[in-house]
């Protein structure tokens, strides 16, 4: 399940506003390189809808069946917000349906079974 914890205006092309909601995967532990401690995070991601800003206000705090699911991209460079440090990632996470799976998940469970 995720959970929607809010929305954002974005502009089409052609001028006209649409909004995309929010969403927030469940709790992970992740050990960190540099201390080598646990610490509580977890995934973010955002979805384009066809709503009005009405019906997404009132989608907050909702949940939904899926997950946020890591995904491989091309290299980009991406400036981290609290420090103004610019460095260059090659992936990003999007929200999956229930029961649907992204290709590499797909592959990930196919090499598992060829070499379980």
């Amino acid at each position: 399940m995720v959970r929607i914890l809010g929305y954002k205006q974005r502009q089409k092309e052609d001028g006209t506003n649409f909004y995309l909601i929010e969403v927030q995967g469940g709790i992970e532990m992740v050990l960190s390189k540099a201390t080598g401690q646990y610490y509580a995070t977890a995934k973010k991601s955002t979805v384009s809808t066809t709503f009005d800003e009405e019906t997404c206000k009132g989608l907050i705090g909702s949940q939904m069946p899926g997950k946020i699911s890591k995904i491989t991209t091309e290299p980009y460079q991406y400036t981290i917000k609290e420090s103004g440090e610019e460095v260059t990632l090659n992936h990003k996470y999007i929200y999956l349906p229930e029961g649907v799976e992204s290709s590499e998940e797909k592959l990930a469970k196919q090499l598992e079974e060829a070499f379980a």
